[in-house]
This record gives structure tokens, sequence and C-alpha cells, in this order.
């Protein structure tokens, strides 16, 4: 089925407009001029299924929640997004519906979100009420709800071009209304049906062992820096960050930015033992020297963000000329007496960070003062030999961790591509 461009009257939102929408898959607002696949025909989706909305029972009136009838909210279609849902957050009762707009619809009622977040779908695993946020669709016995939830996830990406909003996107109901399908008929969706379910719980299965072990590979880097660091062992001093290591503090400072020029570093682009290349941001060259009073960094030095979010550490990996953004606290160790690298790996290790966030400060963003930060204790080898020696051990298990990571990832990313193409194939009647 190939996608044609379609003009159409949009006539929800504020303001009705003509514009283009082109169909993805099997799903258009408006009568589509794109051809059905063989054997399938476009439909109102008000053909097939009845449309409900959702309501919330008045805030107001404690009495009408706390009950037994499950009432869908957007944070229980993210939990069970693309399944059943058989349990929700919160629950209203006979109260809260005979006194509002909701309404308890039957088991197997399809629900999309509409606003906030679009493109949520969750399947009622019970009769349940949902809020105004979602689209709900009853389906006749030509239209199997299975179906249906496919087609809204295959759409996923794609829901938005139905929304309207300078605010919030939402699909307003006239667009929804006016939803048409492409379907073949109730025989062939609950074949088609059958072959998603299976294909997809394979996919799912082999995602989650991707995930788990890319989880694994993190894991094992992790527990080795953490024994190297937890082990009180012989030649090793007691210290504090403050004795052992010079500060050249940016925090506070907010510096103008340019399309272009040095290089800008902000916390952004420190992330857990790396420096993220995005955002890539810069300042004027001219104010390069009037910006970096505070100290010149140098390759090597371990960078430290002091909030939003806290104890980031990474190391500086350019020659280059650089310029620092707040919230970033520059390290340089005492060279004769402690390596960088060693810095960077004592910092990432869970006893340091625990002690760091103890130390941290904020209800909200939580963050530490330069001065409680030197306040760290901190324990290392007094011989750099052995420095040394344990960076080369971590540096090449932090290398084996990241070329581990980097298949999984693109297992992951094969698995998500397998999805997509497998519904894409579903909805162009390929199966």
């Amino acid at each position: 089925m190939t996608a044609v461009a379609l003009r159409v009257t949009e006539t929800g939102g504020r303001n009705a407009t003509t514009r283009h929408i082109p169909p993805k898959l099997a799903l258009a607002v408006g009568m589509p001029s794109t051809q059905a696949p063989k054997g399938w025909q476009w439909s109102p989706l008000t053909e097939v299924a009845r449309l409900e909305s959702g309501h919330t029972p008045s805030r107001k009136h404690p009495e009408y929640w706390r009950g037994t009838i499950p009432w869908i909210g957007i944070q229980d279609a993210r939990a069970n997004d693309g399944d059943r849902i058989e349990d929700t957050e919160e629950k209203t009762n006979e109260l809260g519906i005979a006194n509002s707009s909701a309404r308890v619809l039957p088991e197997n009622t399809v629900c999309l979100s509409r606003t906030a977040s679009v493109g949520y779908v969750v399947v009622m695993g019970r009769p349940m009420a949902t809020s105004q946020d979602f689209v709900n669709w009853v389906c006749s016995k030509n239209l199997d709800h299975n179906f249906l939830k496919y087609l809204f996830i295959a759409e996923d990406e794609d829901l938005l071009r139905f929304a309207s909003g300078s605010v919030h996107q939402t699909i307003y109901f006239p667009e929804a209304k006016a939803f048409h399908i492409c379907h073949p008929s109730i025989l062939e969706q609950q074949r088609i049906v059958g072959m998603l379910d299976q294909a997809l719980e394979n996919i799912a299965t082999a995602k989650a062992n991707a995930e788990k072990n890319l989880q694994n590979a993190r894991a094992l880097f992790e527990n080795h820096l953490q024994s190297v660091f937890t082990q009180r062992r012989k030649g090793w001093v007691n210290s504090t960050i403050g004795a052992e290591i010079r500060f050249i503090d940016y925090r506070g400072k907010t510096p103008v930015k340019t399309p272009s020029g040095i290089r800008l570093i902000t916390a952004k682009n420190v992330k857990m033992g790396y420096l993220q290349e995005t955002p890539i941001e810069f300042i004027a060259s001219a104010s390069y020297k009037g910006w970096m009073t505070r100290g010149i960094p140098q390759k090597g030095d371990v960078l430290f963000t002091t909030e939003a979010p806290l104890a980031n550490v990474a190391q500086l990996d350019t020659d280059e000329k650089v310029a620092f953004a707040q919230r970033i606290i520059i390290m340089q160790p005492n060279a004769t007496k402690l390596d960088s690298t060693f810095l960077k790996y004592l910092l990432l290790s869970q006893p340091v960070q625990q002690r760091i966030r103890t130390k941290g400060t904020g209800a909200t963003v939580q963050g530490i003062k330069a001065s409680l930060l030197k306040t760290i204790e901190i324990s290392f080898p007094k011989s750099l030999t052995e420095q040394d020696q344990i960076v080369t051990k971590l540096d090449g298990l932090s290398e084996e961790t990241q070329r581990l990571e980097s298949i999984y990832q693109q297992k992951l990313a094969a698995v998500d591509a397998l999805k997509k193409s497998l519904l894409h194939q579903a909805f162009t009647g390929q199966l």
C-alpha cells in the first residue's frame, strides 16, 4: 500500500483548516484515496467500533474515589503501553460514575491516549473507566480489538500528525470521529493477530535477553570497580579530596553562547565516565581569555558535575581550547601523588559516590557545595606504579564492557527495527 498525500478538512481543534495528511499504513483522517490491499477495505472507524470518551470524577469529592472501579489515567497507560491493563493506580466508585460523565466500559475496550502524551494504547482487561485524556473504542463483531490495538501501535510514531494545539498536542474528538482504517475480514484480522502475538512475544523475549546482557556487562564493570575501592589495602593512604586536588570552579557563571567559536562544555556533556559530544555549543573565540580567568584546564583533568546531575565524572579528552559552563568543577590532582585517571575511577566508585550524595543538599535538585566536596574522604595507593596498574586493568575492562554494550545496543536496535518491519507488513497486507 503506497502512502499518498491526502487533502482533508480538519474540523477539530480550535479552528477548522485544510491540510495534507499522508496516510501511513492503515489509518487516516477522512476517506483516503490510497488503494487498499487485495481483500482489504477502508472504513470509518466509527462504523466498526463505538467511540466513547472518558471523564474524571470531581477531585473535590473524596467520596467519589478509593472505590473498586479501575480508572485509567495517563500514568497507567504509560506503564502498560501496548498491553492489557488489569489494574490501575486510582479507582473510582458507583457514586463517582453516577455524578460525572464517566462511563464504565466493557472488557476489551481499546484506549488511545489523545493528549498530554499522545499514542499510548491499552486494552481493558476488565470493565473500567478512563480519564478524558483518552479516546476509547468498543469494537463490534467486525473488528478484532487486538487488530485495532496493533494498528495503533504500528502508527505510534505518526499519531501526532492527527493532533493539533499550540501548547499541548491533542487529538480532538472530531479528528477521532473521522478516523478511517484499512482492514480485512474478521477471520483475516484474527489470523494476523495470532501471527503478531507469537512474533512479538518472541521479539519481546529477544529484547529482554539483550537488555539483560547489557545490564550484566555494565554490572561486571561496576562490581569490579566497587571491589577495588572497598577493600582497605596495605600501602594505601587516607586523605580528602580537598587535600589532594586543586579545583577550578566554574559554578554560577552563565556564558553567552554563539553559533561558532570555542567549544563550550556544560554539565549536559559530562556523563558517568565519559564526555558526550552533544549538545554542541560555543562561545565567541574573542571571549575565551576573559571567560577562563579561573583557570585553564589540561587534557586528562577530571570534570565533576555539582548538580543536575550530581557527581557525574569524566576526563577532558582533548588538547584543544574548550570553555566551561556552570555546574562543573575541574579537578587537577597533585600529579606526584595521584594519577588523574585513577582519580576518575575513584570518584566513579560506589563508596565515594555514596559519600558525595550523603553530603548533597537540595529537596528538588540535589547538589553539593565545593566546601563540602573537599571534605570527602578518599583512599588511594601511595605508589603511583600501583595506581597505574589498577588503571590499566580498569581501562581494559572498561573497553571490553563498551564493546559488549555496543553489541547489545546493536541487537536492541535490530529487534526494534524488526518489530517496526513486522507491523508495517501486517498493515499493508503482506503477512
